[in-house]
């Protein structure tokens, strides 16, 4: 098994707010994209627009760099737009990279069988 992390956040939002939220998802993404360790950077949003899932898959040792560069200048806009109501991380992050997701109350699942490619 390699040693990728996967991290899958649920968030709520109010519908009245997904434009301006649209507007900014679209600003971070383009940033994420340019990062070589960010394999996928994916976001879903339910039909009424109140919920939001997002799918984030990364090369072992990249995901503190998105944190502290990519996302970093935007996370205050992000968090008074948004509630994150669950995240699952798959993979077996680093002591940093747990200390990092504790704060949004990362629950942690580790790969035992199965692949990915």
């Amino acid at each position: 098994m390699n040693n990728e992390i996967i991290c899958v956040f649920k968030l709520s939002l109010e519908s009245s707010s997904f434009q301006t939220f649209e507007k900014l998802i679209a600003q971070i993404v383009n940033d994420a994209d340019k990062e070589v360790g960010t394999l996928t950077y994916l976001y879903s949003v339910n039909e009424e627009k109140s919920s939001v899932h997002i799918i984030e898959r990364y090369q072992e040792n990249s995901l503190l760099s998105h944190i502290d560069t990519t996302f970093s200048p935007f996370a205050d806009e992000f968090l008074s737009l948004v509630s994150i109501t669950e995240l699952t991380v798959y993979g077996h992050p680093n002591d940093e990279e747990k200390s990092r997701l504790d704060k949004f109350g990362a629950q942690y699942l580790i790969p035992f069988n199965g692949f990915s490619k």
